[in-house]
């Protein structure tokens, strides 16, 4: 059997700058290739400091398509392995994808090797390794550096396992074993008794930080999806990832909800969607001398009652621009189109032309009224009733005048709740823009969900 362990580096996760491969026959190397690749595109300072490889280096250098064909012929009939190799193993089939060439091999990660032949690591980064394993590790970050280092962690790991009847090897080849897919840093069992229900993830590093939150209808089956993703973020993010836990919901409404709150409190790294917690603006409408209904933003400050919160201008601009399509409103009154006697949008036949005083101001304000409703819950106090996370509990979110309180957990019976029951078992949760979107998309698809309630406590 033999083996071809390779390191590469990139210019940052996405085109390769250089790569060596050394192919090992189990008890020597017996043929070896290093190279330069010129990217084609620019290496970024932060890489050239871990690296040392810059532009300059690389501009003479052969083109990944130059090199495709040798890498491709002294792989061949070998096993991959690489230290974290779905990266390693991953960047260069994209490289060969880009050329339209598909690139499979059977493949070996040492992490995760490691993490079975070695265990109770502090750490299982390759320097790390090769300090507490004795190994010389030469021209760290560059590739044939730490690929001849691989080769002899890879020699320790195969003595170590040939004592196990090279049992753990057999199980990390055999296909139906997802321990290739795995990221390397995440055991196995944490994987394999994750929820296949409703519910949140959160992806923990090494350091026991929550660098992703995320929701799932199915826990697991979401969370594999994450792990087969080619996208740089995906692959960056699973490679950081040492843990994973989770909280089911009962429901994807909660599950929403709570993914949502998580991501504002915690700020994860790998969160962008979500991440904003200060609401600085509001929509809101006043009617002039005309009786001509004007919809309009301002900061929060200057706004009693908003109709709806943004977290910026721009924002608030956007969600007025498409208010005014949708409901054929006039941009003037929109405060889209300041100081002209007429709005540009009824020249185009955009607009009927309220601003010409050829509408009837109430026929404009029917649709101004039509818009506000559309952004604000139907009534000011209720619940939306959801299945819980047993047979024995339902789930509730609460809506009191207007603002989201949170959602909770009730045992099924016959007794009829009043506001107080609800607000007893709430988790409270804060109300923003971005629960309102949630709450509104549910309420538009299922319009019977509200039930409404009395404000009595």
């Amino acid at each position: 059997m033999k083996y071809a362990i390779v390191d590469i580096e990139t210019n940052g996760g996405v085109k390769i700058t250089e790569i060596s491969i050394f192919i090992f026959d189990g008890a020597s190397v017996i043929d070896e290739f290093t190279t330069l690749v010129n990217p084609q595109c620019n290496i970024p300072p932060r890489i050239t400091n871990l690296t040392g490889i810059d532009s300059l280096m690389v501009r003479d250098a052969p083109k990944f398509y130059e090199i495709a064909k040798k890498v491709y012929e002294i792989t061949q009939d070998c096993i991959f392995v690489a230290h974290n190799v779905n990266f390693d193993y991953g960047i260069i089939g994209k490289e060969f994808k880009e050329l339209g060439l598909a690139y499979k091999r059977k493949k070996l990660c040492t992490v995760r090797l490691s993490r079975k032949l070695l265990p109770n690591k502090k750490s299982y980064s390759l320097g790390k390794l090769c300090i507490s394993e004795g190994i010389t590790l030469t021209d760290r970050h560059r590739a044939r550096g730490d690929a001849a280092a691989t080769v002899i962690l890879f020699e320790k790991l195969l003595s170590l396992d040939k004592e196990n009847d090279n049992e753990i090897i057999d199980s990390f080849l055999n296909p139906r074993s997802r321990q290739a897919t795995l990221p390397p840093l995440l055991p196995k069992d944490v994987f394999d008794n994750l929820s296949e229900k409703h519910g949140v993830y959160y992806f923990w590093n090494e350091d026991k930080e929550v660098i992703y939150v995320g929701k799932a209808n199915n826990i697991k089956q979401r969370v594999l999806s994450h792990f087969y993703d080619k996208k740089k973020k995906e692959i960056t993010m699973c490679m950081a990832t040492a843990n994973i836990t989770y909280e089911e919901t009962g429901n994807e409404l909660l599950a929403l909800l709570l993914e949502s709150a998580e991501i504002k409190k915690i700020c994860p790294k790998f969160n962008r969607a979500q991440r904003r917690t200060s609401e600085n603006y509001g929509l809101f409408t006043y009617e002039d001398r005309k009786g001509i209904m004007h919809l309009a933003w301002n900061t929060l400050k200057l706004i009693q009652n908003p109709v709806i919160k943004f977290y910026s201008a721009s924002e608030a601009r956007s969600f007025m621009e498409r208010l005014c399509e949708e409901f054929q409103l006039c941009p003037k009154y929109c405060n889209l189109q300041t100081n002209v006697t007429s709005c540009f949008h009824y020249q185009i036949k955009q607009c009927k032309g309220v601003c010409k005083g050829e509408e009837d101001s109430k026929m404009y304000n029917k649709r101004v009224q039509a818009a506000i409703a559309s952004v604000s819950f139907q009534t000011d106090n209720f619940i939306i009733k959801e299945a819980g996370k047993n047979k024995e509990e339902f789930s509730y979110v609460l809506v009191l005048n207007s603002l989201y309180k949170g959602f909770g957990y009730l045992k099924k019976d016959k007794k009829e709740l009043i506001t107080e029951d609800y607000l007893k078992a709430i988790i409270s949760q804060k109300d923003n823009r971005d629960v309102n979107r949630i709450l509104q998309g549910y309420i538009k698809k299922n319009p019977k969900s509200i039930i409404d309630l009395e404000l009595k406590i």
